[in-house]
């Protein structure tokens, strides 16, 4: 069961940009917390930029060449052969 947790004297600055990842992420200030706390304290979790980046990564290591559809529709044929 999810459990409620009071933050007193939180600095300014930290507040500030609290509220502000909020708002760009379109989030209340109370999930924005949840997801920042998650992001440091739960073991096994990959920050959403380091995901994107190995993403990027991957698909500049792939082939550059394009197929045509004509060349997409002979791999489905051939694969049900």
């Amino acid at each position: 069961m999810p459990t409620s947790l009071t933050l007193k004297n939180i600095p300014d600055e930290v507040y500030r940009r609290l509220k502000a990842s909020a708002e760009s992420h379109r989030r209340s200030l109370n999930s924005e917390a949840i997801v920042c706390l998650e992001s440091v304290l739960v073991p096994g979790r990959q920050p959403v930029s380091e995901r994107l980046a190995q993403a990027r990564a991957l698909r500049l290591a792939l082939p550059t060449q394009r197929f045509e559809p004509k060349d997409i529709e002979s791999f489905k044929r051939e694969g049900r052969k």
